[in-house]
């Protein structure tokens, strides 16, 4: 005999507390789910702070199973389009949960949480449908089939703006240089991108007049906190390395590079009190020198040996690209994860 089993929606907020200050929270803290208590409070427990919630849906009341016997029960939520997306980061943390609670007759609530991940393309709650069916007959029966077929227009709209906004190429070149005169140009064709993308650009270092002995192109996510809830005033922003390129590229005329945007990442994103940017970081080692080998040459009858320096006075300088990485399909997010889809809990 089962008395009752219930599902719910929560997103738990995690924050460090040597780098976020928020203010005291009204709610009460919950421990542990008394055994002697009926009422379903799905983050019971949980740390951090719950921000977002949907209603608590009754999955069943008052099931009894004979042994051998199985019944199935299906949950369905639509999550609010303004919350935020899962986010692991170094200052702070959303986490989604599924939280299903179920009690049996004269016996404590148990509860099985189930995380999940979260894409947010933000912009699209402003979007405005075309009032094209306004002069369709209503019907009063059918109102969740249109509430459906609009959830069902909505994520074709977002995987159409996806699609329109990361499409767009143009030739995009920069001139690198630094006080002694021109390293070379970069050049790129886009810089919006979608998680799972490749970031490509390609270096022309035959203009340029000193000459580049090495660069690295660091694809970095940067994690500020906003100022109001800074720990301390003018603390520094936390960046993560995701993906790097490194060459030596000496007596190089041109080269390129090809970083992926990982699927697991998280794309860029604003909150009340998080902001999360992404951007291309260059270094770049530059010769003083014009030349950067020596030439030794033996007898009329022997070749031309080139020989590298052992030495060389350089110059160091760097550079930020910001770029925008928005989300994808959650389907094809949904493939960096290998592990099964099925938890149990025993009652």
């Amino acid at each position: 005999m089962l008395a009752w089993a219930s599902a719910q929606i929560h997103c738990q907020f995690h924050t460090s507390e040597n780098r976020v200050a928020l203010p005291p929270s009204d709610g009460s803290k919950h421990d542990v789910q008394a055994e002697n208590e009926t009422v379903f409070v799905p983050n019971r427990g949980e740390r951090g702070q719950c921000i977002l919630s949907t209603p608590p849906k009754i999955l069943f009341c008052d099931l009894r199973l004979d042994p051998g016997e199985s019944k199935s029960y299906a949950y369905c939520e639509t999550l609010p389009i303004d919350g935020p997306p899962s986010f692991r980061g170094q200052s702070v943390k959303y986490v989604y949960k599924l939280t299903i609670g179920c009690q049996r007759v004269n016996s404590p609530i148990k509860l099985l949480r189930v995380p999940f991940r979260v894409l947010v393309l933000q912009g699209l709650k402003d979007y405005q449908f075309p009032q094209d069916e306004a002069v369709a007959p209503s019907n009063p029966f059918l109102e969740e089939e249109e509430g459906l077929k609009k959830d069902s227009r909505l994520a074709d709209l977002a995987t159409e703006l996806l699609m329109v906004a990361t499409s767009r190429r143009s030739l995009h070149l920069y001139n690198i240089s630094n006080t002694r005169g021109k390293v070379g140009t970069f050049c790129i064709f886009k810089t919006v991108y979608k998680i799972g993308e490749d970031v490509i650009g390609t270096f022309n270092f035959s203009e340029g007049d000193i000459p580049c002995l090495q660069f690295s192109v660091s694809l970095q996510t940067e994690e500020s906190i906003q100022e109001e809830f800074q720990r301390r005033r003018g603390q520094p922003v936390s960046f993560s390395t995701h993906a790097r390129h490194q060459e030596s590229c000496l007596h190089t005329a041109q080269s390129s590079f090809s970083l992926p945007i990982p699927l697991s990442s998280t794309p860029g994103f604003t909150t009340n009190i998080v902001s999360l940017k992404w951007r291309l970081h260059f270094e770049f080692v530059t010769s003083r020198e014009s030349a950067g080998t020596c030439l030794l040459r033996g007898s009329q009858s022997e070749a031309i040996t080139w020989t590298g320096v052992e030495q060389m006075d350089v110059d160091t300088f760097s550079w930020d690209l910001p770029i925008k990485v928005l989300p994808t399909n959650p389907i094809l997010a949904s493939y960096v994860s290998q592990f099964s889809s099925t938890n149990s809990i025993t009652i």
